[in-house]
């Protein structure tokens, strides 16, 4: 079940931090408290190989997020003993040494089942109880953006090959702040700076006249 629309659920999870610290991070809170937008981005497993071309891209994006007022945040099921070995592994060695934002361990795995985004499915004998589970029981690439209420505005799932465009998040915060502030509504391939338009008639029909 979609999450947009919706509030994020309130849950505080375990976490590391790039110096070690370890931490219990309510996503919810982190936005409404600090009154920031929140990007939460999941993926399958550390060590592994799309993963840290992904979580390498959100830090050098990261300058780009703050200055739109949003916090970044990892995820996965791993431990976060496994999360600090793997930040104190260097990029050619295929770790994510450098990177600062924290990294959820979702270890028991109660938020990304809440989410719905494991690879996984259970199969019960009738007979004898017994529970088969099938798949890698890992997150699949989900990505939520959160506004300052603790809304999420978009989600999105990526099968696991499938690496994200880091850009497309940052048009997607651009385009939500630009109706928060205005009240326009953002047309297809809309970005900063482009015209946006009003949601009526009129405001299409002067859209597709100027463009």
């Amino acid at each position: 079940m979609s999450l947009v629309g919706k509030k994020f659920p309130g849950v505080a999870i375990d976490a590391m931090s790039e110096m070690g610290d370890n931490l219990k991070i309510d996503v919810y809170k982190e936005a409404v408290e600090n009154k920031k937008k929140v990007l939460l981005f999941w993926y399958p497993k550390d060590f592994t190989f799309v993963c840290p071309t992904e979580l390498h891209a959100f830090q050098e994006a990261l300058p780009e997020f703050e200055k739109r007022n949003t916090l970044v945040i990892g995820a996965s099921c791993d431990t976060a003993e496994v999360h600090f070995a793997w930040l104190n592994t260097p990029k050619d060695s295929g770790g994510i040494e450098g990177v600062t934002y924290p990294i959820l361990a979702d270890t028991h795995r109660y938020l990304s089942n809440e989410l719905g985004i494991l690879d996984a499915d259970y199969e019960v004998n009738e007979e004898t109880g017994e529970v088969k589970l099938s798949g890698s029981n890992v997150s699949y690439r989900a990505t939520y953006l959160i506004d300052e209420e603790g809304k999420v505005f978009h989600e999105s799932v990526n099968d696991m090959p499938l690496g994200r465009n880091v850009q497309e998040y940052l048009r997607l915060i651009d385009a939500y702040t630009h109706v928060q502030k205005h009240g326009e509504v953002c047309p297809a391939n809309w970005e900063e700076g482009k015209k946006a338009m009003n949601a009526d008639r009129e405001g299409v029909a002067a859209y597709f006249s100027e463009n």
